[in-house]
């Protein structure tokens, strides 16, 4: 079988049975695709270690970082695991396929002052009705306090919230739903811009939808549109224009540990399948602890 065949294959195997986003598999598809042009489409079953090693050389002298060529050696190592489990190729040559390490990167976490002044004063400016302030206001309140993905949050719909337990249900990664709590300013906004906003949004649009948070036009709020409102109000906090939503998951996160919030409790939180991933906030935390102490010990 070709490698163009067997990366379709592959494909419809992580959207159907491992049911994965579409843009994870297209994250493995074109990762997979560069590989073909190595590889010149041969069959899979001729595909060897010295291919994969060619094909991340190559990547690595137009330079591509090492978390590129790291999740590249991911990509090939879950295909070449489904081939052989698929009996498409005699063994896995990507077995002894050696990943770069990475570089660790700790998250960009506002503090909490700053967040809180960025969403009083939007709170300031939606007491006055306008139904995209309001709404606007409801979506910065319900990333931070219930830090979820921006996937997360578009999809939400109007029968996923319950204002009166202070909860919300969400579809994250993996099709997995798990209900999320947020506090009372998230609940006060959200309910704000369900009762002045949101049917003065829902009126522009010409059939009806369920989508919680809607845009200007009346339809379901695209992440487009959340990533340039944070990037817009969030940004300054930061002192960068280039934040997104999940710099808000990255602060709530932090935000909880820092507070004593024990980090198996963060991770069912967050939706994390692995408490690895969520254990990068604890370092975010030991990093602030030091530069406190440099900044204030007179033996730093």
């Amino acid at each position: 079988m070709r490698m163009t065949r067997a990366i379709e294959l592959f494909a419809t195997h992580l959207e159907k049975v491992r049911r994965l986003s579409p843009a994870t598999v297209r994250a493995y598809r074109n990762d997979l695709r560069a590989l073909v042009e190595t590889t010149d489409d041969v069959d899979i079953a001729d595909v060897d270690l010295e291919h994969l090693r060619e094909w991340l050389w190559r990547a690595a002298q137009r330079g591509d970082e090492r978390s590129t060529l790291a999740r590249r050696t991911s990509s090939a190592r879950a295909f070449f695991r489904w081939a052989h489990e698929e009996e498409l190729v005699p063994a896995d040559p990507s077995l002894r396929l050696v990943a770069p390490k990475r570089g660790r990167t700790l998250p960009r976490v506002a503090t909490a002052d700053a967040l809180r002044d960025v969403l009083d004063r939007l709170e300031r400016v939606a007491a006055d009705g306008e139904p995209i302030a309001l709404r606007d206001h409801a979506v910065l309140e319900t990333l931070y306090g219930a830090g979820i993905r921006v996937s997360e949050l578009c999809g939400i719909d109007v029968d996923d919230v319950d204002l009166d337990r202070g909860a919300v249900r969400v579809l994250g990664k993996g099709s997995k739903e798990r209900v999320v709590p947020f506090g009372a300013p998230a609940k006060r906004a959200i309910g704000a811009y369900l009762t002045r906003a949101r049917p003065v949004l829902r009126a522009r649009a010409s059939a009806g939808g369920p989508a919680l948070f809607l845009g200007a036009r009346g339809g379901r709020l695209g992440p487009r549109a959340v990533y340039d409102l944070v990037a817009r109000e969030v940004g300054p906090a930061l002192g960068s224009s280039a934040v997104g939503p999940h710099a808000l998951r990255h602060s709530a996160a932090t935000h909880l540990l820092d507070g004593g919030a024990d980090l198996r409790a963060v991770q069912e939180l967050l939706g994390h399948a692995s408490l690895g991933t969520t254990q990068i906030y604890t370092h975010v935390s030991s990093e602030r602890l030091a530069a406190a102490y440099r900044l204030a010990h007179p033996r730093a």
